[in-house]
């Protein structure tokens, strides 16, 4: 994890985060239960990220300040795969008010 994100969490109070159910604890997977919900058989959605203000209840922190994952090593594959910099990301700040990079 980058300083920059370290500081940042705009990433996780922006989109939602939907990740197949096998990742998820019940079924043997690494997120841990009471964090996600299992809406089918094919999809699963971290808590709060679907919200009208998302934000991920794994997120700890104040966005822009400090923050930091509570499952950082157990997140999900859409949260290993987001790009720190990427368009996404330079997004996600600004619906903070942060600016696009450090």
């Amino acid at each position: 994890m980058s300083d920059l994100c370290r500081r940042c969490g705009a990433c996780c109070a922006s989109f939602r985060v939907d990740f197949h159910p096998s990742a998820g604890e019940a079924q043997g997977g690494c997120v841990p239960e009471g964090l996600y919900d299992e809406l089918n058989a094919s999809i699963a959605r971290m808590r709060g990220t679907d919200d009208a203000q998302p934000r991920c209840r794994a997120l700890r922190g104040t966005i822009g300040e400090a923050v930091r994952c509570v499952i950082y090593d157990e997140r999900p594959e859409p949260c290993r795969e987001f790009e720190a910099g990427s368009d996404a990301c330079k997004r996600a700040r600004r619906r903070h008010g942060l600016p696009d990079s450090a």
